[in-house]
């Protein structure tokens, strides 16, 4: 990875970290840098950048053989014939290197961070939707893939590593955007991406449990998704869900704008469910002195929490609530995101990404309420990540779901049968559990055991094209497989 800016610009590290130590000189100015030596070209400057499984550190011989002009670094460096620039955070360091290299793209745009532990990419999207309705140019940044403004690329990651981000503002920037909207992952936070990034508006969902594989604690990783308010500018507001303990803890720290949402909590954008279908719900929705209905495709209470936000963001900026409302209607769903499918069969069925344990409870509960007969649950856990979810993920399942399908989700190297017993591990009856390690297969017995009035949630991979097995990643699309199930096995006239 590295950053070369299209216009030719050089700076200086001294100024823009006068507090790092310098060895061998005693300036370095930068015009490109990589913390990738298989990316480095002769005169970047390489970014020793510490990782899980490699330390930048180690490469810093094969970086200076491959033409680096000078070292990031956040420990001493010996036996050298390049300068060296000592930082105490180098990947903080790294970021910011990026973000001014790039022109500080965040500074022309009005960036919407979006972060929590269930609800970005939804929110993020009915964000930016709405934003583009009323003739914003608007980038989004996100799971579901990354949007200059002009072109359309496939996500890697939640939030893009710092040098890509600060590729993606600037090309928004070049392509007249005049709003950004991005998720905000603790991962990205945890790794200073977003360092020199100014946001416009932080929107925080909710704080759960997730990601404890890296971030060890829940106190670690509530602690992560807090630093996303140091972006925040001084003239910059947040949208804080003051339903949600953590969330609201975090209104103390908030020294600037904030406007809260709520469904049950006194809050400035409030909601009031009104009925709730299989196929669409009604809430009133309060700002102030105004209440205006909402009717929206997209189902559950988790969904309201997410047009709140949403709605705060487009009264921050000037829109009125009918607009806003207008812009929340319109969106029909969210790819894999509680998505629902129909091919004409009699009971419902529903993708979702949902791979924790509140969001499993929420997407189950959500289908109890508006169905009339069994709720199926095709489900599982992905592999080399958080254990300790699993137990719990399983738990969720057995009390919101009336027959269960346990299959694979991404296994990658561990034991499918591994992961399995980890998930069984929640159920106080396990032997009731089918366990289908084929996905495939798993969808497509939970189709056949559902009778009319029966609804059937696939959990787990959401919108994801593909299934990684080991080191390999195989086509799959839970959404394509019921389709095609579906078509295949409808009922004809003569039956």
């Amino acid at each position: 990875m590295r950053v070369c800016p299209d216009r030719a610009c050089r700076i200086s590290l001294r100024k823009l970290f006068p507090g790092a130590e310098f060895h061998g000189a005693g300036d370095i100015e930068v015009g490109s840098c990589a913390c990738d030596t298989r990316r480095l070209r002769p005169g970047d400057l390489f970014a020793a950048l510490p990782g899980g499984i490699h330390d930048g550190h180690d490469f810093i011989a094969s970086a200076i053989g491959r033409g680096a002009s000078a070292i990031l670094a956040q420990r001493p460096v010996d036996d050298v014939n390049v300068p060296v620039c000592l930082v105490s955070d180098v990947r903080a360091a790294f970021a910011q290197i990026c973000q001014t290299l790039s022109g500080e793209p965040s500074r022309r745009l009005r960036v919407v961070g979006v972060t929590g532990t269930n609800g970005k990419t939804t929110t993020s999207c009915l964000i930016a939707r709405m934003l583009a309705r009323v003739g914003y140019r608007t980038g989004l940044l996100g799971t579901l893939g990354y949007f200059d403004g002009l072109r359309y690329d496939e996500a890697s990651w939640t939030t893009p590593p710092a040098d890509e981000l600060a590729r993606y503002l600037a090309r928004m920037a070049k392509n007249e955007c005049s709003h950004a909207v991005m998720e905000v992952s603790s991962h990205a936070l945890d790794q200073s991406r977003l360092a020199g990034v100014t946001l416009d508006a932080l929107c925080v969902t909710n704080v759960r449990r997730d990601h404890l594989d890296y971030h060890r604690t829940l106190d670690d990783y509530r602690l992560a998704k807090s630093r996303a308010m140091e972006y925040l500018s001084p003239e910059g507001f947040a949208v804080v869900n003051a339903d949600d303990p953590t969330s609201a803890s975090y209104l103390r720290k908030l020294d600037g704008p904030v406007l809260t949402i709520g469904i049950r909590s006194a809050a400035e954008i409030t909601a009031v469910p009104v009925e709730h279908h299989l196929s669409e719900q009604t809430f009133l929705m309060t700002a102030g002195t105004d209440t205006v209905p909402v009717r929206t495709r997209m189902i559950g209470t988790h969904h309201i929490y997410n047009c709140l936000e949403a709605a705060a963001v487009g009264l921050a900026y000037g829109l009125d609530l009918p607009t806003i409302v207008r812009a929340l209607e319109a969106v029909e769903y969210i790819p894999g995101r509680l998505q629902r499918i129909e091919c004409g069969q009699p009971f419902g069925v529903f993708v979702d990404y949902a791979h924790t344990p509140d969001a499993l409870e929420g997407c189950l509960q959500t289908l109890c309420d508006v169905t009339a007969g069994r709720v199926i649950c095709v489900f599982g856990a992905g592999g080399d990540r958080d254990r300790q979810k699993r137990p719990l993920m399983g738990r969720a399942v057995e009390t919101g779901a009336n027959v269960v399908f346990l299959t694979n989700d991404n296994p990658r190297t561990e034991d499918p049968w591994a992961i399995a017993a980890d998930l069984l591990g929640g159920f106080e009856h396990p032997e009731r559990v089918r366990v289908v390690l084929d996905r495939r297969d798993a969808i497509c017995q939970a189709l056949a055991s559902a009778a009319p009035g029966d609804c059937v949630l696939i959990a787990g991979k959401g919108h994801e094209s593909h299934q990684i097995l080991g080191h390999e990643r195989i086509a799959m699309n839970d959404l394509e497989i019921a389709a095609d199930w579906l078509y295949e096995n409808q009922p004809t006239a003569a039956d």
